[in-house]
């Protein structure tokens, strides 16, 4: 491949520029999410792949008195002493000063974000993302609403706003890069 003159924007998401956001996968919520089974499998599947390939998580809970906790299949495989646990009030992730501040600390311009639901929390985090000059990396496949409908507009949205849409398989293996990555087996054991 030839090399051509590059600029300061990349279309690739790079895994040193990469921090990634999971927002309200809780107990109450969850089991009232259109396909809710499919979205936690691909939400397993990324939490383990980003946490092998060193990206750092952030974990969202929306108020969990009334949503309750984290999934617990989520919690038993994130690792919680890489990973910032941080309960919220507000809709957007960014509006709550200690998510907002965690992720500017990071000093990572791309935000891979996924959870629930697509059209209020992620969306409206996605769209804040935007408005402060980060590219946010909306994880299609693992972010869901109760509606269908609502995630499709959510998703058109989020998208012409200028967000990034992708899916699970796809940015594990753009992070990855190459079969000659030392992570490239784990990773597609994953996948598998």
């Amino acid at each position: 491949m030839s090399k051509t003159i590059t600029t300061d924007r990349t279309y690739r998401i790079m895994r040193e520029n990469t921090q990634a956001m999971l927002i309200d996968v809780q107990e109450k919520l969850a089991p009232h999410i259109y396909r809710q089974e499919e979205i936690v499998n691909k939400t397993l599947t990324l939490v383990q792949g980003l946490q092998i390939l060193g990206v750092p998580i952030v974990l969202n809970e929306q108020y969990k008195k009334g949503l309750g906790e984290t999934l617990p299949e989520i919690m038993e495989v994130l690792d919680t002493s890489k990973a910032k646990i941080i309960e919220k009030v507000t809709f957007s992730a960014c509006d709550n000063d200690e998510t907002w501040n965690y992720l500017a600390q990071q000093n990572r311009i791309s935000v891979l974000v996924f959870g629930m639901e697509t059209h209020v929390c992620v969306m409206q985090t996605v769209l804040d993302l935007l408005d402060n000059g980060m590219q946010p990396v909306v994880i299609a496949d693992a972010t869901g609403s109760r509606d269908a409908y609502d995630r499709r507009q959510a998703i058109r949205r989020m998208r012409r706003a200028g967000a990034v849409i992708t899916t699970t398989e796809a940015i594990l293996f753009e992070l990855c890069r190459s079969s000659k990555d030392p992570v490239f087996k784990a990773i597609s054991q994953l996948i598998k």
